[in-house]
């Protein structure tokens, strides 16, 4: 039997004309939106559906078919910087994780640098910044899975806001917190560093995507189809929860106060900054395409400050195409050994000023008298850093306040003069030799706080 004026067969399935879904036969109103199939009314006894339900519908198809630009942008971005570090590390050198001197020189997050050197651009670069093929991989994959659904929700001029904005919030985070005498508890250990290590990584800014989707899900709730609710909102409550965990196993190594400014910045953007509806207007207020092209613009400026400062070696393609190492050997070369005890050195130095304990600095000029002589250059360039431990050594027995902000300052700026020299001896020195920068630590090294963080080896990855 046919219903001719409307169209609607009583034999076999139908379209929904309100919501495009398929409708099985013999239904007489859509079981997606409840619209009736043509004059038909309601089954008797159905339940009424939400004024709300129609416009989810239209809400998923909608925001399913829109573009997402800038996530693939973003994504081409970081491993394209990826590749310049991999070009600019020594042949066959490990991906496991990339020498402090190279992520320093590409614009990681250094306290000390931004301090005393103004070095402003290091909020912006290190969210495209990441310290190892793992770690990129991870992050990107992250990008991929959630960035699409704030850029489709949101619109593009909004997105880009968002990640550069909550990735700067996270740098921020990260920044403030270097904070040694707050690093005591396994709280204060969890969301405080120790030292200022290089920090890098575009968790920061995914954690505030992720902020975004949680304040989007709950704010807007009831326009939301079934499926986006238990996706957004609440539903992300366990994968914040688990990723807060994992930063706690991790402390020391993950910058967990990074992840936390992303996640708050985006929280606090979605309660204020509407999105983009279902078959809304494509246009955007002017107010958003000129926040979009200042943060764009800022990332650029910013990556000229990092080519206009660049220390590191020259980027060389032929140094992706050796095959690099995912592992470190355990035998230490003459080489490694002063990398070493070299880093261990920084590390006590960094300790020394930072947290006035100079417990190691003793120890790690032993180190440093024992590592193997390889040339007079080598030679000089510890014997320079045994006159900064002594230095910092005196700066943390030192117990008299006004001079202590003065003698910092100059310490830290001596240091870094004396780190740029070493950083373009031991690259030099990586490729004449063929060996990568990241040399094996020995299995008697232990650093404070479980840190190891020398400049070479250990950085916070976001």
């Amino acid at each position: 039997m046919v219903e001719s004026d409307k169209g609607v067969y009583t034999g076999r399935p139908s379209v929904c004309r309100n919501c495009g879904a398929l409708v099985g036969a013999g239904e007489q109103a859509c079981t997606q939106c409840g619209a009736p199939l043509g004059s038909a009314a309601l089954p008797q006894g159905a339940a009424e559906r939400s004024p709300y339900e129609g416009d989810a519908m239209r809400f998923a198809l909608a925001v399913l078919n829109r573009p997402s630009f800038f996530t693939i942008i973003f994504l081409v971005a970081n491993i394209f910087v990826f590749l310049l570090m991999w070009a600019s590390s020594p042949p066959g050198s490990s991906l496991w994780e990339f020498s402090g001197p190279l992520l320093q020189a590409y614009g990681a997050k250094l306290n000390y640098l931004i301090q005393y050197n103004h070095e402003w651009w290091r909020f912006v670069t290190p969210i495209f910044i990441h310290v190892s093929l793992p770690h990129l991989l991870i992050n990107m994959y992250t990008l991929w899975m959630i960035g699409p659904y704030v850029e489709k929700l949101y619109g593009s001029a909004k997105y880009v806001v968002f990640w550069v904005v909550t990735g700067i919030a996270g740098v921020a985070a990260s920044y403030l917190t270097v904070r040694p005498e707050m690093h005591v508890s396994s709280l204060g250990r969890f969301l405080f560093k120790a030292a200022d290590n290089p920090s890098a990584g575009a968790s920061g800014a995914l954690f505030g995507l992720v902020g975004v989707l949680f304040v989007f899900g709950i704010k807007f709730r009831r326009e939301l189809p079934d499926g986006f609710k238990r996706a957004f909102g609440t539903g992300l409550l366990p994968m914040i929860a688990l990723n807060l965990f994992i930063g706690f196993l991790g402390r020391g190594f993950i910058d967990n106060a990074a992840h936390l400014g992303g996640l708050a910045s985006g929280a606090v953007l979605a309660l204020f900054v509407g999105y983009k509806r279902p078959h809304e207007r494509a246009d955007v207020a002017i107010f958003w395409h000129i926040l979009q092209v200042a943060a764009l613009a800022l990332v650029v400026v910013s990556f000229f400050m990092v080519w206009r400062t660049y220390a590191g070696p020259p980027p060389d393609l032929d140094n992706v195409s050796v095959v690099p190492q995912l592992t470190q050997g355990d035998n230490a070369s003459a080489f490694g050994t002063n990398l070493n005890a070299v880093n261990k050195a920084q590390t006590a130095f960094i300790k020394a000023v930072n947290e006035r304990d100079a417990g190691d600095i003793d120890r790690t000029v032993e180190g440093l008298d024992a590592a193997p002589h390889l040339d007079d250059e080598t030679d000089a360039l510890k014997n320079e850093l045994k006159s900064l431990l002594a230095r910092a050594k005196e700066f943390a027995s030192n117990a008299q306040p006004p001079r202590l902000t003065r003698q910092q300052r100059k310490l830290t700026e001596d240091f870094a003069a004396w780190n740029k020299k070493y950083q373009e001896w031991a690259e030099m020195e990586s490729r004449k030799r063929g060996e990568p920068l990241e040399a094996p630590a020995p299995a008697t090294n232990n650093s404070s706080n479980g840190n190891n963080s020398g400049s070479h080896k250990t950085s916070n990855r976001r």
